[in-house]
């Protein structure tokens, strides 16, 4: 560590901030009849040296891009957090008595509600991976000054989402990055000993990891600028702390945590008052700096550098065409990033990787972090995003994709390998509730494109939406059947076949779409014609168009998908529908789990194949 020494008022100083900080923490949660102030009172000093030590903050415009970050992973301890941010002049101290009430933006956990907060963080394991995020970005593509600080609490560092992002931290050398663990629990009778184990952990992940008393000034200022001046690798500091630290009678007790102090908050907060030497002590954080400025970006009307290139009737897999719709973007904006699960070949991000290597961003089989670094990496309108891996890895990472929503994250979500039309592989393979889990995120859009011209669109569009967004690309090659000119929209679908006779309205996307033209083709042959419409996206379903379409096929429809029955495309058609009468809907989708198989085989085996839909469309007419 640093042999730096601070001025003993500058220290003192700093101990009177740090217990007004506890102060507040108490009367906060006192105020709000729950929280958790001894959680926040073993980061006091911690919360003090980081604001009024070592970030660069601008209190005019928080989210300055130049500015240094900090997520607390550990979101239970907030009220310790806005106390920061009150008493380095952001808003009136006063303000933190409507902790946790609803016409307050002081919740429970941080949110992006608050302009200081960058991500929303509590569901415990996630904040590295962010943090992570916020630094690669840094260190690579804004190659700006400012440093990124996550603080955990050591609970949450049994997850294996933290050592996924720990991981990926030290293999690219995210030197830019402090790891601040909160050591507040007493994980065994030799304390000494667990905190050696953690250290040589994370020194094997790469970390440059210190030890330290998590209460003491001198050491933690010391730590930080030892953090700052090691180069080539992060820094964690393993800080030794004391769950409700200075809270008298209550300090290190278990069974204070998760709760306000009652009736002991006053004499705990006399006796923190009396520990305070200046009580009119106010500190000012660090600004930011006039050199090493974050670049100037702009991510507006990002579009295909050139249109589509197909001819009708061309065989392309969905999947690759995604790949080549990625790198087209990405030539015409420097702010696309691509980022993948050690899939890129089979998803075929690899060709972002090939045309700009530095863009690319490999986050392993890992899909937890995958999407956490995604998340972090689009902070302060930094990038635009798209991640890709087999949509049913992202079940892995669904909480990590919730959260991002409730960070109001702008990532975009590429599923490749859905349903039974992968074929062999089996079905541990196959993504089948991939759309019931995106449509149910806040504020999603599902996009399923058809052929290669309507994924080339359908990834221009998300790159331009607000929200998450989701691509279904589909695995096997599917005939072109728009024209490279054809316009998309979200929320709008294509009739892609009709007669003034139709009787039946077909809906099918991906591989199901194939099937149902061909079931049209063969119900014509009976003398019936059947009407098909692509929905293009699922969420938000072109819902004037179906009812105009199913009316104009006297209420018939028959919905078929590639998904199990449960929040997939059907039951999507089934909603929009539910206000409307005189419409008889038959729904087909995947019945059970499937097996290996020709793609074609499944495809009938269970139920979603252009025989099924015949057989459905005769059944229909009989009602």
């Amino acid at each position: 560590m640093s042999n730096a020494k601070l001025d003993s008022k500058v220290v003192q100083n700093l101990k009177d901030v740090a217990q007004k900080l506890r102060i507040h923490s108490i009367t906060s949660t006192q105020a709000a009849k729950s929280g958790h102030p001894t959680s926040c009172a073993s980061l006091a000093e911690i919360m003090t040296v980081l604001f009024f030590q070592q970030m660069r903050l601008n209190l005019k415009h928080p989210r300055d891009p130049s500015s240094d970050r900090l997520v607390l992973s550990k979101g239970h301890a907030a009220p310790i957090l806005y106390a920061a941010w009150a008493e380095a002049g952001l808003f009136p101290v006063e303000e933190l008595r409507n902790l946790r009430k609803v016409d307050s933006d002081l919740e429970g956990h941080p949110t992006p509600r608050l302009s200081f907060v960058d991500v929303s963080t509590g569901s415990l394991g996630q904040g590295i991976s962010v943090a992570a995020g916020m630094a690669y970005v840094g260190k690579y593509l804004d190659k700006a000054d400012y440093r990124t600080y996550v603080i955990v609490g050591d609970g949450e560092a049994t997850e294996g989402a933290v050592w996924e992002s720990l991981h990926f931290a030290g293999h690219y050398c995210l030197d830019n990055l402090c790891v601040i663990f909160d050591m507040n629990k007493v994980f065994c009778s030799d304390v000494g000993t667990e905190m050696e184990v953690y250290r040589e952990r994370l020194d094997a992940f790469g970390f440059n990891a210190l030890v330290l008393n998590g209460h003491d000034i001198d050491e933690l200022v010391k730590a930080f600028i030892n953090a700052a001046s090691t180069k080539g690798k992060p820094t964690a500091l393993l800080a030794r702390t004391v769950k409700g630290k200075d809270f008298l009678g209550i300090e290190g007790i278990e069974e204070m945590h998760a709760q306000p102090l009652g009736k002991r908050a006053e004499a705990a907060i006399k006796h923190l008052q009396m520990k305070i030497a200046n009580p009119n002590v106010r500190l000012s954080p660090k600004k930011v700096g006039k050199c090493g400025h974050a670049p100037e970006v702009h991510i507006n009307n990002i579009m295909l550098c050139s249109p589509p290139n197909y001819r009708l009737g061309d065989s392309v897999a969905p999947r690759l065409a995604y790949g080549t719709a990625l790198a087209k973007i990405a030539a015409d904006n420097p702010r696309v990033i691509a980022l993948d699960g050690d899939t890129k070949n089979s998803t075929y991000a690899d060709k972002m990787r090939n045309a700009f290597p530095e863009r690319f961003i490999e986050c392993f089989t890992a899909q937890q972090n995958l999407v956490g670094v995604a998340v972090g990496a689009t902070c302060r309108r930094r990038t635009v995003a798209f991640v890709s891996t087999y949509a049913t890895f992202f079940t892995r990472a669904f909480d990590q994709i919730r959260m991002g929503a409730i960070s109001h994250t702008n990532v975009n979500f590429a599923g490749s390998h859905c349903g039974c039309s992968i074929g062999e592989d089996g079905p541990s393979q196959m993504g089948l509730e991939d759309i019931a889990m995106f449509r149910s995120i806040p504020g999603s859009t599902v996009f399923y494109p058809t052929d290669a011209v309507s994924t080339e669109r359908a990834v221009e569009l998300a790159a331009n939406t607000k929200g998450v967004c989701f691509i279904r690309t589909t695995y096997p090659n599917t005939t072109v059947i728009y024209n490279n000119d054809e316009v998309f929209a979200v929320g709008l679908g294509k009739v892609v076949r009709q007669k003034p006779s139709d009787e039946v309205l077909l809906i099918g996307a991906g591989v199901t779409l194939y099937e149902c033209l061909a079931a049209a083709e063969r119900l014509e042959e009976d003398c019936i014609t059947a009407r098909v419409i692509d929905p293009f996206t699922v969420k938000p379903l072109d819902v004037r168009l179906l009812v105009k379409h199913g009316k104009l096929c006297r209420g018939r429809i028959v919905v078929v998908e590639d998904h199990y029955q449960q929040g997939g495309l059907g039951e999507a058609v089934l909603s929009a529908l539910a206000d409307y009468r005189n419409f008889v809907v038959k729904h087909l989708y995947v019945t059970t789990v499937p097996r290996s198989g020709p793609p074609a085989v499944l495809l009938d085996m269970f139920g979603v194949s252009s025989r099924n839909i015949y057989k459905a469309s005769l059944a229909i007419m009989k009602k």
